[in-house]
């Protein structure tokens, strides 16, 4: 060895010697023995892995050793920091050198560069050590001060969203434990700027102009709050993580006294995503959320939220819902006349999932004996009664099952949430009602839940194109083949009642706004029998480019399992615009005071086999053939006992 590898190795010597004394400093909470200045001169010179001499194998050892040793402390310096750990002048000391080494020595671009070393140890600590200085950075930030102390202007809305945006990149990237630790520290002042947002009390908002701008901001990091609490290591969530169940009455408060609109629609779209468990689903979650089970808190919080919606509803809440007209991208188009102008479609969809879903909740959490089927009705009704009063359909509506594709024809993935919500409150109200199978059906049609009905609308819609439902089982963008499967199940038991939905009159369809779409559609107060059961009605369907996943359900309704799906190509599977069919409505309004099976009706069976038949054969040639992204032996039986029961009725 010569002179100059034994300078570089003892001037290294000396550089571990200086900074495990600074670490023994650190570790007794006092500030270091050399200055802040020459101690961030020697961390930075480490973290770079700066030698002075050759390039001898001796030397690279000492420079990974040294690299590693300074990363390690000052991952060290940011923790104890950011967790209050350091009080007086040891602090001060502390904060001023990593003040030297960000500020003015630009340390970060080192870290990121690390990113990229060959040696995995290095890449591993540079890593864990650029997140516990953004978030030390953060935390040194004044958004804890403006959450706690600042009124709604740019401030408050500056911090707002840097904060939701870094938990974002955090949930995008699975860093659990960096994630809990940030929203710890800021759980305190989240709390209170909530506290202070919603209160329980409230007769009219009245902030200034910047107060609906810095609200939705506030949602917006409700959400990302209420997403990372799902995969929490703790099991337990944190206050600013619960906000949903905790200041729910005070959330739709604020829905009836805002006059800002578009505030309005940001709760309800919000509590809309938080009761269908669909928070994130425009962050790019998908492989974080899919294998997050479900979370004690979240959902109680659900329970919660649900029976808040629940009571504001029976206490006339609806009435103070203000839906706009002639609603378009950016904003609402105010005018004094709003004769033939569409009501706001988000809105109203928004208003009627969380109701069906707090109503479906309820059932799900009443305590067993305990009857809720007068409630439901009277919530139902409180619903119908809403829509007419906001002009929802442009023809008069006397069958209430039919709200559901005037409501949702244009949103296949919230008429699936409303289709599968529909069959899971007739299921409990049939449970519960002790009623026989005639009269359930009477009262269901009665308020607008009977799945028969609502199934054969969705056939009808597609022209009983048994590719669209196929398009529909192999997407994982809606809930259909949950729905799908719970209704064969209920089908199979109840095959007389399916014909009976099947073959009554008609009247036509309106567009999901409550427009007129065809020639057959009548003034309100009109309503005639269409020949036929095709219709000039078109029923847009949202288009599918791809499929993801999905996930086989046993028989008694829990997912069985779940597989990456396989590249389906064939081009069946975009989406087309199908023709609707008209509207189901007996004499009475009621498809259950039927006549005997007549042409239409044979019509209607014949056509719900054969699309049944044709898909079971091909979901069957495509499991074969091992296309099909998950295993559908399930469906596959639920859909031959279909078959089966047509067959024995034509038998009779």
């Amino acid at each position: 060895m010569d002179l100059t590898e034994r300078a570089a190795l003892s001037s290294t010597r000396e550089v571990f010697s200086c900074l495990t004394d600074c670490y023994q400093c650190l570790l007794r909470g006092s500030r270091p023995n050399i200055s802040g200045a020459e101690v961030a001169r020697l961390l930075f010179s480490g973290v770079c892995g700066r030698v002075s001499g050759g390039d001898t194998e001796d030397s690279a050892e000492a420079a990974w050793q040294l690299t590693g040793f300074s990363l390690s402390l000052l991952r060290k310096i940011c923790c104890r920091l950011s967790v209050q750990s350091l009080d007086g002048d040891g602090r001060v000391s502390w904060v001023d050198i990593l003040g030297l080494l960000f500020e003015h020595m630009d340390l970060m671009p080192q870290l990121v560069h690390h990113f990229h070393a060959e040696d995995q140890v290095i890449s591993h600590l540079a890593a864990k050590t650029a997140s516990v200085c953004v978030f030390y950075l953060l935390s040194k930030s004044k958004c804890r001060q403006a959450f706690s102390s600042s009124p709604p202007g740019p401030e408050l809305d500056a911090c707002l969203w840097s904060l939701t945006e870094v938990l974002k990149k955090l949930l995008r990237h699975s860093h659990q434990v960096l994630l809990g630790e940030l929203v710890a520290t800021f759980d305190c002042s989240l709390t209170a700027l909530c506290s202070k947002f919603l209160p329980e009390q409230r007769t009219e908002v009245t902030f200034s102009s910047c107060w609906g701008t810095t609200f939705c901001l506030l949602l917006d990091l409700l959400e990302v709050l209420t997403t990372s609490g799902l995969i929490c290591d703790s099991g337990v969530c944190l206050r600013s993580q619960r906000i949903p169940g905790i200041h729910s009455a005070a959330l739709l408060m604020t829905v009836s006294c805002c006059s800002e609109y578009f505030v309005k629609k940001r709760i309800l779209l919000f509590l809309k995503r938080f009761l269908l468990q669909k928070l994130g689903d425009d962050w790019s979650l998908e492989g974080v959320l899919s294998t997050v089970g479900e979370h004690r808190d979240f959902s109680a919080d659900r329970s919660v939220l649900a029976q808040s919606i629940l009571k504001a509803v029976a206490d006339n809440w609806l009435l103070s819902v203000q839906v706009e007209h002639a609603v378009f991208f950016g904003g609402v188009l105010h005018s004094q006349a709003t004769e033939g102008l569409k009501p706001d479609g988000m809105m109203l969809r928004a208003v009627s999932l969380v109701l069906l879903k707090s109503i479906e909740l309820h059932f799900q959490t009443a305590a067993p004996g305990v009857d809720s089927t007068t409630e439901v009705y009277s919530y139902l009704h409180h619903l119908w009664t809403f829509l007419k009063r906001c002009n929802a359909s442009q023809i008069e509506v006397t069958h209430s099952c039919s709200w559901i594709s005037l409501l949702f024809g244009e949103q296949d993935d919230d008429l699936m949430e409303a289709a599968s919500a529909f069959v899971s409150i007739f299921l409990s109200y049939r449970r519960c009602s002790g009623l026989d199978d005639y009269s359930v059906l009477e009262a269901a049609c009665a308020s607008g839940c009977n799945p028969h009905c609502h199934f054969v609308l969705l056939l009808q819609s597609l022209s009983f194109d048994h590719s669209i439902l196929l398009d529909f089982l192999i997407s994982s963008e809606t809930c259909f083949l949950e729905y799908f499967v719970r209704y064969l199940k209920y089908l199979r038991a109840d095959w007389q009642g399916f014909t009976v939905a099947s073959g009554h009159r008609k009247v036509p369809l309106a567009d999901s706004h409550g427009s007129e779409l065809g020639e057959g559609l009548q003034p309100k107060g009109s309503v005639s029998p269409l020949e036929g059961s095709s219709l000039d009605v078109g029923l847009r369907l949202v288009e599918y480019d791809n499929s993801d996943e999905s996930s086989e359900e046993s028989p008694d309704g829990h997912k069985e399992s779940k597989s990456p799906t396989a590249p389906m190509t064939d081009s069946s599977s975009k989406m087309k615009t199908k023709h609707s069919s008209s509207m189901i409505q007996s004499e009475q309004g009621c498809p259950t005071e039927a006549a005997p099976l007549e042409q239409e009706t044979c019509d209607t069976l014949e056509k719900t086999v054969s699309c049944l038949s044709e898909l079971r054969e091909v979901v069957t040639r495509l499991h074969t053939k091992k296309l099909f992204p998950y295993n559908p032996s399930s469906l596959l039986k639920l859909l031959a006992q279909v078959e089966t029961c047509q067959r024995s009725l034509l038998s009779i």
